[in-house]
């Protein structure tokens, strides 16, 4: 007989995916953007990876920053009993805003974060023209 305390261990100490399968489970970093006056950055939360493991790029207005990572190998004969965080692989597609100068973007790798520095078109004021009513 099973009493309150033994449901609470049974379903506390398992993963998401234990319960439901582990293709629920889906490994999506976070991310925020902030504007700036001259560009917009998108800082990424993705611990445990190296800069060679990241591929990012640009197709018309989507910006495409994607991982890959091998799953370590385990020592012989131990066994992964619980995993709750998988940052192996994702893929991530931003909209850029057409203020996005897609030829200046900037990637930088610091502990743990990716930030992407999208630089926005430089405004010529030759561009800029006033009309005179007549």
């Amino acid at each position: 007989m099973y009493n309150v305390s033994n449901i609470f261990d049974q379903i506390l100490n398992r993963s998401i995916s234990e319960m439901v399968g582990s293709d629920f489970t889906l490994s999506i970093p976070s991310a925020n953007v902030v504007e700036h006056d001259d560009n917009f950055q998108i800082i990424l939360a993705v611990p445990g990876l190296e800069k060679s493991d990241f591929s990012i790029s640009v197709d018309k207005n989507q910006l495409i920053v994607s991982a890959e990572k091998e799953n370590p190998v385990l020592p012989e004969g131990a066994a992964i009993k619980r995993k709750e965080f998988n940052y192996s692989s994702f893929k991530r597609n931003f909209t850029l805003p057409e203020t996005v100068d897609n030829n200046r973007i900037k990637a930088e790798y610091t502990d743990g974060m990716l930030t992407l520095t999208l630089l926005k078109k430089e405004t010529k004021s030759d561009d800029l023209r006033k009309i005179t009513v007549e």
